[in-house]
């Protein structure tokens, strides 16, 4: 496949990601977003497989049930029923029926306590951190528009580091010398098994790139709790947890199905000492 249509096609498969993103509590219409894009809906869905490694509707159900697992543990005064039409299910019975197959627990189960059993089962795959956060206050911020040339990494483990070394290199062969790095969460990986997370690296830049081999996306403005945070390997996914599961639902307000992110003052991925200084990003809106 071409260079040129290799990124193409990510730019499609972006731009699908982030419309189900912004309508996950509708109806998702395939073929009029097959039409918006102009292309047939055979060769969407084709290019999105291609792309993010699953097919459209398994990625709206899974960001469907992302965001209503975490609605059930942050509006605690929402009905089941109120957070199966927030997430796009219009029956109660078959949002209970799809919640209990992905979670293994039915979502009254779930808010009870039982997310923190499962949260931690998936935890267990990465080392344990001992870290305490319950001192880190956020700032509340509103961002703009960021546009980032990145490359997408199938599950997350310390193999991540070889796509931030590509990226380094990349950095390296444009002469860039101002950049940032920019991680971004497409799964939520304190509910998601780690090697389904769908991660990606990226680089936001100032200058100019002339000709890229990396396709681009745009991470959308918005309201966002701000965490400066540092630690070792390890500590990153106890510290989403914590953000998740102790901040919110105690800080009156909800997240969003978009992905959070974290921009980086030093990468544990790159460091020798494995080591991080991070800026977290959590998208929120008023509970």
């Amino acid at each position: 496949m071409k260079k040129d249509t290799i990124i193409e096609h990510s730019k499609i498969a972006n731009r699908v990601m982030y419309y189900i993103y912004r309508h996950i509590d509708t109806e998702i219409n395939i073929d009029e977003l097959a039409k918006e894009l102009a292309v047939s809906k055979f060769h969407l869905h084709k290019i999105f497989k291609e792309q993010m490694g699953a097919n459209i509707y398994e990625s709206i159900k899974s960001i469907r049930l992302q965001k209503a697992a975490n609605l059930l543990i942050t509006n605690q005064n929402s009905t089941i029923t109120q957070i199966a039409s927030m997430c796009g299910y219009s029956s109660q019975s078959s949002f209970i029926r799809v919640f209990k197959e992905r979670f293994g627990y039915t979502p009254t189960q779930w808010r009870k306590g039982r997310y923190l059993k499962y949260s931690s089962n998936i935890l267990k795959q990465e080392p344990i951190s001992y870290k305490s956060f319950e001192e880190i206050e956020p700032e509340i911020v509103k961002i703009a528009d960021i546009k980032a040339y990145y490359i997408r990494h199938k599950g997350y483990d310390k193999s991540i580091k070889t796509i931030w070394q590509k990226l380094q290199a990349w950095c390296y062969s444009n002469d860039l010398k101002e950049y940032k790095q920019i991680a971004i969460y497409h799964d939520n990986p304190i509910i998601t098994p780690l090697n389904d997370c769908s991660y990606i690296a990226a680089i936001n830049t100032d200058k100019k790139v002339k000709s890229s081999s990396l396709a681009e996306f745009k991470i959308p403005a918005g309201l966002y709790a701000k965490f400066s945070v540092s630690g070792e390997y390890g500590d990153i996914l106890k510290f989403i947890q914590w953000v998740y599961h102790s901040w919110l639902p105690k800080s009156g307000y909800e997240t969003t199905p978009m992905p959070s992110f974290s921009t980086f003052r030093k990468n544990h991925f790159l460091s020798a000492d494995s080591r991080f200084e991070i800026e977290y990003y959590l998208p929120i809106t008023f509970a």
